[in-house]
């Protein structure tokens, strides 16, 4: 099947897929692109951690934060789920660097807010709307449960996602290839990279009840970016979705 074909087949799975999904891909060879309500906000879960770091960087790029500016992580800074600091001795020092390279490749929480809370929430929405992440807002704190009980929700386009990964693919974005690489070392890899084994992947995973996303730059022969979001789903038949879709995209690709 040729690629455009796939592409195809891809947007009619993914139209018939449960709930209220996002999709959106671009060729990084020829510049096409195919989408599924790829401007339709969705609740970010940990996608949102990828505007984070790019706000992490630039601020580094503009010297009013520090790599190795520590951080001690405190009894009460510690959040569940996902991540490794939450296991960690209180009064363990961590760099500003490892809580970024953290918050991806074990999307742990712990060091996503105390980034929140350094880099600041307005700071992270004023770039997105400087990059023309119209539709990317960062509205509270992970595990903010009074903030979630009262509809408060961060939430992302699967445009805009892919419009961050395209910037850093291009340079465009300060320590871009150092973004790549903390994205290439993601260790949550049972979406986007399920069946592609020895393929290079840049991607951020996310999840939470009835949400389940993926986003990410594939490098196969033709490389490109593809972006699933979802929310309202049903989670094991979208990532099983995810899996079979990254996979024919990237044959197509060879």
């Amino acid at each position: 099947m040729s690629l455009s074909a796939t592409v195809q087949a891809a947007l009619e799975k993914i139209s018939l897929q449960p709930g209220h999904v996002g999709f959106y891909y671009r060729d990084l060879t020829d510049g096409s692109t195919a989408g599924f309500q790829e401007h339709e906000p969705i609740v970010a879960a940990s996608v949102i951690k990828i505007p984070v770091l790019v706000e992490f960087f630039e601020q580094m790029n503009e010297g009013t934060l520090f790599p190795d500016e520590e951080f001690v992580i405190r009894e009460e800074d510690k959040l569940p789920s996902c991540g490794a600091l939450n296991y960690m001795h209180t009064g363990l020092q961590v760099s500003a660097l490892d809580l970024a390279t953290l918050m991806i490749i074990l999307s742990d929480n712990t060091a996503t807010n105390l980034l929140i809370k350094r880099v600041g929430m307005d700071s992270v929405n004023s770039r997105m709307r400087s990059l023309g992440c119209q539709g990317i807002t960062l509205r509270r704190l992970l595990f903010d449960s009074e903030a979630s009980a009262r509809g408060i929700e961060n939430t992302v386009t699967a445009y805009d996602i892919a419009l961050l990964l395209h910037k850093m693919q291009d340079g465009e974005l300060p320590y871009s290839e150092k973004m790549l690489q903390i994205l290439r070392d993601q260790r949550l890899n049972g979406k986007i990279p399920f069946w592609l084994h020895g393929i290079p992947i840049a991607h951020k995973t996310g999840e939470d009840d009835g949400i389940t996303h993926d986003c990410g730059i594939i490098y196969t022969e033709k490389p490109f970016i593809v972006c699933f979001l979802s929310e309202h789903t049903d989670v094991p038949v979208f990532e099983r979705c995810i899996q079979d879709v990254s996979r024919d995209l990237a044959c197509s690709a060879n």
